[in-house]
């Protein structure tokens, strides 16, 4: 299972996390291919079909407040933090959001997320990617069935 997959269904809860979408980087949905998010993050696929409101073709195993882009991402990581006991802000941090789910948040699985969500950018400059890893992750997840406060979109 991806970092992300692993994000959504911490998110989520693993209803929303169909085998389709473990695999969709590798896999077409609904006939088109997917491909990962660019440096632009407006082009953070979602993994519905637009057209059949499904994944792949078949019905997605989600329950209807995923598909209707009704769970609260803000809720829930509010919530996460305040369970957590740390001072973490989740808000403008890819770390503390990681830390907040309780993931591992080393430099090596931002690596690996920031691969699999698409960036092009210098990894080196971890500030730089921990900035745009931050928008794309919170993109994806709007795209992907979460409500997620504009401001943290633009």
């Amino acid at each position: 299972m991806g970092i992300f997959s692993s994000i959504k269904e911490k998110l989520f809860g693993k209803a929303a996390q169909p085998a389709a979408v473990e695999t969709a980087s590798k896999t077409t949905i609904g006939g088109a291919g997917v491909a990962p998010a660019t440096a632009d993050v407006s082009a953070t696929p979602s993994l519905k079909d637009d057209a059949t409101g499904t994944l792949g073709g078949t019905p997605a195993a989600t329950p209807q407040s995923v598909q209707t882009g009704n769970v609260d991402v803000a809720a829930i990581l509010d919530d996460a933090v305040a369970k957590n006991g740390q001072k973490l802000d989740w808000r403008h941090s890819i770390v503390d959001l990681m830390k907040a789910l309780g993931m591992d948040a080393s430099l090596a699985e931002r690596k690996e997320l920031a691969d699999e969500l698409g960036y092009k950018g210098d990894k080196g400059d971890s500030a730089a990617m921990n900035m745009w890893l931050h928008k794309a992750l919170l993109k994806a997840l709007a795209d992907n069935g979460g409500k997620v406060p504009a401001e943290l979109l633009d």
